[in-house]
């Protein structure tokens, strides 16, 4: 049987890491904003300039920015999520070829599965979810980060395939990066 005291204290921490994880959610987009400045930073520091021998092969993707229009906050949160994901999805895999710095690599690489934990503990999951995956914008984001991953597989993921995908995502951040100051 447990005493009073213990359930109060109990209580108490359960109080605590509420609004802790509140006040994290509460400042979200100002997180957002730094991990996106480190991603690039990072972005930059994993691979050297463009190599002149990709230019030819550059590829348009097309990012889905009504994906990005916000509507509502959890919405446009929701699809972050989604797009971290993704690219946490393309820079874990077949990165031999890549030739990039392997520290910087792994810090953006961490610093999107955090950002990932952060958004998943944020975002209001059942109401948002049942609305954004109606949504075609979210069918429009899937079939663009399916674009990058087919580009990369017909290209044997070879040093240019993952250049101009780092310079993709690089765009794909700046993008978000807009977004989220508006909000």
């Amino acid at each position: 049987v447990m005493n009073p005291f213990g359930l109060i204290q109990i209580g108490l921490i359960l109080l605590c890491t509420t609004s802790i994880s509140s006040l994290q959610c509460n400042h979200l987009p100002v997180q957002q904003r730094k991990v996106i400045e480190k991603s690039l930073q990072l972005l930059d520091k994993m691979g050297k300039k463009f190599p002149q021998q990709c230019l030819r092969e550059k590829m348009s993707f097309r990012f889905p920015v009504q994906a990005l229009q916000p509507r509502q906050k959890e919405t446009v949160t929701v699809a972050i999520e989604e797009i971290f994901q993704h690219i946490f999805y393309i820079f874990s895999k077949n990165l031999t070829l890549a030739a990039w710095d392997g520290t910087a690599l792994d810090q953006f690489q961490n610093g999107l599965y955090r950002q990932i934990e952060q958004l998943e503990a944020c975002v209001i999951k059942k109401h948002t979810r049942y609305c954004w995956s109606k949504e075609v914008s979210r069918l429009k984001l899937r079939k663009y980060f399916q674009k990058i991953d087919c580009f990369l597989k017909d290209k044997q993921h070879d040093l240019c395939s993952w250049e101009i995908s780092r310079a993709e995502m690089r765009r794909c951040l700046q993008l978000i990066d807009k977004v989220t100051r508006k909000l």
